[in-house]
């Protein structure tokens, strides 16, 4: 079999446009996140067995502003951010519960968290994802950013990595096709 000259230079010519349409960016296990309009930046676990994106909050309120569903809740990081911060309820979560978290007498496999859409930035990269408000407090970090956050990010999470992103640098225009 001869191979013929300029098709096959014409095959090789076009595989890094291929590359380059369905790249990825790779971050670590770790990253610092920025939260969008609350003017914080915090660590951030990445979990591609999560679907979900959760954000440490406690007391959590649901109520209505001219007719449309809000929250109002408190950030469960630290003593700082004591003030409410309050967004319109996108909508409510079912979650799985832990099998240490079940209670056969209550007898739901699942808790309704409220969800938020919230602005995060990792690295230079900013998109608008789902965040589902519960309290975090137990766990190290105040942020779980879950698979469907993290195709919105086009991500590749390499469990070798810590902090690969860096500390976010978004600017005002950093929300890029998504």
């Amino acid at each position: 079999m001869r191979l013929k000259p300029f098709p096959t230079f014409l095959y090789f010519l076009c595989l890094p446009g291929f590359a380059v349409a369905g790249e990825k960016t790779v971050y670590g296990l770790n990253e610092y996140a920025s939260l969008g309009g609350i003017d914080l930046e915090v660590a951030a676990k990445l979990d591609t067995g999560a679907k979900t994106a959760s954000l440490s909050a406690r007391d959590i309120k649901r109520f209505k502003r001219n007719g449309e569903s809000w929250v109002r809740f408190y950030l469960a990081i630290d003593a700082a951010h004591s003030h409410p911060i309050e967004r319109p309820l996108a909508r409510v979560s079912k979650i799985k519960r832990r099998a240490g978290d079940y209670d056969p007498e209550e007898g739901k496999k699942y808790t309704a968290r409220p969800v938020i859409e919230l602005d995060i930035c990792m690295g230079s990269a900013l998109r608008s994802i789902e965040v589902n408000l519960t309290d975090r407090s137990a766990f190290q970090y105040p942020l779980l950013i879950g698979s469907e956050a993290l195709k919105r990010f086009d991500a590749l999470v390499d469990p070798s990595l810590k902090y690969a992103a860096g500390k976010p640098a978004c600017t005002t225009d950093a929300h890029t096709a998504e």
